[in-house]
C-alpha cells in the first residue's frame, strides 16, 4: 500500500521512461506551429522588458518531442535575432528516451534532470502541460474528519489523518460535505515556490501554461489516458499517462511567499489572442492547399475558443518583483 501521490510518481517515470506519450494525447504544440512560435516571440519581448541580459537561460520544463521549443527558436531567430545570439538553451527532462527525440531536433541543449542543477544567472523559462503530471494527494470528508486515500491493488484505501497536512487547512472549506474530496499538489507547489525564489534572486520570468480550475474546490481530477482513451488511473502501472487539474491559487501564493511577482492565471485563449495568433495562422494559411489551411485555422480555433481549449488551460506567469508585466498580460 502507498500514497497516491507516490504511486503517481511511480506510474509517471515508468510511463514516459517506456512509452511514446504523444500515442495516448495531443499538447498545443503538436496542434500548430503558432503556438511554440508565439511563446518563442515572448520569451524575446519578456527579455527585452528584462534589460536583454547577456547570456540568458532559456528553460524548458518536460520539453516532451521539443515542437515547442524548436517552433520557438526558429520565431527567435527570424525576429530577435540578438536574443537568439544571448540564449542558453536548456531543458529539463527525466526521460531518456525523450531526451534522445529531443536531442535531433535541439543538438545545443544543455539537459537536467531537476531545475535545481540549472546553472545560475538569469532565466526564462517555459512549461506547457508539465505541472499537471507532477503526483498529488487526494483526501475525503469523512464526518468530522479527513481521510487520505492510498492505493492498494489497484483500488483506492481511505486512512484517516490525525492532523492533516497545513496546505489541506488553507484550501479546504470548513463545510466540506461528507464524501467531498479535495486534491493538494505538493510536488507543484514545491516546484513553483523553487522556481519563484531563483527569479526573485537572480532574474527572469517563467511562462506555466497548464489546465485546471483558478481556485482550489473539491472535485477530483485524476485520470489516465491509454490510447487516447479515458483509462483507470490504478490499473496497469506505468502503461497510462496520469494527470490532474493544476489549481492556480496554491501557486500563485507559494510564487508569491519566495519573494516573486506573479500575473494572472489568464485564459489560455485571451493570451494566445492577445499574442497574434489568428493574424498568424492566417498568415500560413495563405500559402496552403485548401484542406491545409482549414486544418491550421481549425487549430487555432482549438486552442482559443473557450468551449475547446481557451478557457479550461490558463496562463501564469512569475517574475522578479522589479519586472514590468509581460506580453500578453499588459493590457
Amino acid at each position: 500500500m502507498e500514497r497516491l501521490d507516490h504511486f503517481m510518481a511511480a506510474a509517471n517515470a515508468r510511463y514516459y521512461a517506456t512509452r511514446d506519450p504523444f500515442a495516448d494525447f495531443t499538447t498545443a504544440p503538436e496542434l500548430s506551429q503558432v503556438f511554440g512560435e508565439l511563446l518563442g516571440l515572448w520569451a524575446a519581448e519578456t527579455w527585452r522588458l528584462l534589460g536583454q541580459p547577456d547570456p540568458v537561460l532559456l528553460v524548458e520544463a518536460g520539453p516532451g518531442r521539443a515542437t515547442l521549443m524548436a517552433d520557438a527558436r526558429r520565431a527567435i531567430a527570424a525576429v530577435t535575432p540578438d536574443f537568439a545570439c544571448a540564449l542558453r538553451l536548456h531543458l529539463i527532462e527525466t526521460s531518456p528516451r525523450l531526451r534522445a527525440l529531443q536531442a535531433e531536433k535541439l543538438p545545443d541543449a544543455a539537459w537536467h534532470e531537476t531545475f535545481a542543477t540549472l546553472p545560475p544567472g538569469p532565466l526564462i523559462l517555459l512549461a506547457n502541460e508539465f505541472l499537471d503530471a507532477l503526483p498529488i494527494r487526494q483526501f475525503v470528508r469523512r464526518g468530522a474528519h479527513w481521510a487520505e486515500r492510498y492505493v492498494d491493488c489497484g483500488q483506492f484505501v481511505e486512512i484517516i489523518c490525525p492532523a492533516p497536512p497545513a496546505l489541506l487547512a488553507e484550501i479546504a472549506p470548513a463545510n466540506a460535505a461528507e464524501g467531498a474530496v479535495m486534491e493538494i499538489a505538493e510536488a507543484a507547489r514545491d516546484w513553483v515556490a523553487a522556481l519563484a525564489a531563483r527569479i526573485a534572486a537572480e532574474g527572469g520570468a517563467a511562462l506555466l501554461i497548464d489546465y485546471g480550475p483558478a481556485q482550489a474546490a473539491p472535485g477530483e481530477s485524476l485520470q489516465a489516458l491509454r490510447d487516447r482513451r479515458p483509462a483507470p488511473p490504478l490499473e496497469r502501472l506505468g502503461e497510462a499517462d496520469l494527470t490532474a487539474h493544476v489549481a492556480f491559487a496554491p501557486l500563485v501564493k507559494a510564487a508569491r511567499d519566495a519573494g516573486a511577482k506573479t500575473v494572472g492565471p489568464l485564459a489560455q485563449g485571451v493570451l494566445l489572442t492577445r499574442l497574434g495568433l489568428y493574424p498568424r495562422s492566417h498568415q500560413l494559411a495563405r500559402n496552403q492547399t485548401p484542406a491545409r489551411a482549414s486544418a491550421l485555422l481549425a487549430s487555432a480555433q482549438r486552442l482559443a475558443e473557450p468551449h475547446q481549449m481557451g478557457l479550461l488551460f490558463k496562463a501564469l506567469a512569475i517574475l522578479h518583483p522589479a519586472a514590468a508585466a509581460p506580453p500578453g498580460f499588459d493590457t
